[in-house]
């Protein structure tokens, strides 16, 4: 897996001060999707376990709320079986912080047979907390929504989603 980024202090990607991930690669190739180079799996640097190891040190100051994983495409098969080694430890060393997760796939898409799955899909949704699903639609962009680009996209409390077996908007 390969990523372009990582923002140390991100405050629009989630709740509170965040690391940010932008992972490489998708598939989606949303019409003027704001990071059209990340498409590439290419693109950017290898991930390692160096800089697994410099995300989860980033993430320990007590005013950082927590991770966000975007890119790219998080739910790629590619990217996911890379992304849940990185969130078991996030769960692990750092049970504190919160996980948001920006996905140009639906909820309901993870959930059913044929791509984005693989056979990390549903232990990686179980790790995080937030997923704002959905392709950014340009016809739909609304600059006032808050941590979404188009109104068709939703905040999900995933957790909350899981054990109802019904998708629950995030509502803090």
């Amino acid at each position: 897996m390969n990523y372009g980024n990582i923002k140390r202090l991100d405050v629009a990607d989630g709740e509170g001060v965040r690391v940010s991930l932008f992972v490489s690669g998708c598939r989606n190739h949303c019409e003027n999707c704001f990071q059209p180079e990340t498409w590439d799996f290419s693109y950017g640097q290898a991930y390692t376990r160096e800089t697994e190891d410099k995300i989860l040190s980033l993430l320990e100051p007590y005013y950082v709320d927590g991770l966000t994983l975007l890119g790219g495409e998080p739910f790629e098969p590619e990217n996911q079986r890379e992304l849940v080694k990185l969130l078991r430890r996030v769960r692990a060393e750092r049970p504190e912080k919160t996980v948001w997760c920006y996905s140009g796939y639906t909820f309901e898409q993870m959930r059913s047979e044929g791509h984005p799955r693989c056979e990390v899909t549903d232990e990686m949704l179980g790790l995080i907390d937030v997923l704002v699903d959905g392709r950014f639609v340009e016809a739909l962009k609304d600059i006032s929504l808050k941590f979404r680009g188009s109104s068709n996209q939703r905040i999900i409390d995933v957790r909350r989603t899981l054990e109802s077996g019904e998708v629950v908007l995030f509502d803090r």
